[in-house]
């Protein structure tokens, strides 16, 4: 397996120079960066689909071990503030219960009933997605329960740092992202974990612009939940509609702090009627303002 494989560079990295250790670490970041475009073409194609269950009211599921997991987890956790996912749309089956988001949770990844179960709880639907992450691809918790949702219909995205492994094979959408070997063998916090965010990242923000979320590159779906945000959302709808701030303020306020209706509210629409024609549209803004001529 790549990711365990010893590296004959690096067997003397503990006699380096920090210097020169810190630089082969970077090096090693930096070729983690690089092994993700040729996923591309797959994490597209996971964008588009997933993207096209959700709209239809389903879930983000995330599901792993260890430093996947955690990898997994942050990513997760990023949704609700950046773009107002809402909270109870998103899932996170840790191997080991929420305790092993901190600490290492003994035997947890050999553990393919309780992936079952914590899949069985959440009561999956077709238009649930649900995104496995496991660097070396045979994780037996992540396999399980990638393999049990794509059994159970819904759209299962694998995410796996070596080529052939059973992830991808229980997968509908599998995703290798080939990093080879680690500076220190078999820590994939390193290049693997590393790449498995940037995919991760492209994957749920790539599906957020995809339902509507983003306009013009402003994240119009923003939860406004404090002053540093309340100004930047003025600013988003004065970019957009070309008023003032003090309009933007006024229109944020009768809108409950919704961007997308504030900014219909600035151009003359009445509060019902702009959270109609939003609604009508999906709530994709882009939509909605073309409708307006």
């Amino acid at each position: 397996m790549l990711t365990e494989r010893i590296s004959p560079r690096f067997v003397d990295l503990d006699a380096w120079d920090t210097g020169e250790a810190l630089e082969a670490m970077l090096e090693g970041q930096m070729s983690a960066v690089a092994a993700v475009r040729a996923a591309l073409p797959a994490i597209a194609s996971a964008v588009d689909r997933a993207a096209a269950a959700l709209d239809q009211n389903g879930r983000l599921i995330y599901l792993g071990a260890g430093t996947s997991g955690r990898v997994a987890a942050q990513d997760g956790a990023e949704l609700p503030p950046t773009f107002d996912w809402p909270v109870e749309r998103v899932i996170f089956a840790m191997a080991g219960g929420p305790g092993a988001f901190v600490a290492s949770v003994e035997g947890a990844e050999d553990d393919e009933a309780d992936a079952l179960k914590m899949l069985d709880q959440a009561r999956l639907t077709p238009n649930d997605v649900v995104i496995g992450v496991a660097a070396s691809g045979t994780t037996p918790f992540t396999v399980a329960g990638t393999r049990h949702a794509t059994q159970m219909g819904a759209l299962s995205i694998g995410i796996a740092n070596n080529p052939g492994t059973p992830l991808l094979a229980a997968a509908k959408c599998p995703i290798l992202i080939e990093t080879g070997s680690e500076l220190i063998a078999g820590s994939t916090r390193m290049k693997a974990g590393t790449a498995q965010k940037i995919v991760l990242n492209l994957l749920s923000t790539g599906i957020m612009v995809r339902l509507g979320r983003i306009y013009r590159g402003m994240m119009v779906n923003m939860h406004v939940s404090n002053a540093k945000l309340r100004k930047r959302a003025e600013v988003i709808v004065s970019h957009i509609t070309g008023c003032d701030g003090e309009a933007a303020r006024k229109a944020l306020a009768m809108a409950g702090g919704e961007i997308k209706v504030a900014v219909l509210l600035v151009l003359g629409v009445a509060p019902e009627e702009a959270r109609r024609k939003l609604a009508l549209h999906g709530h994709n803004l882009r939509l909605a303002l073309a409708d307006l001529g």
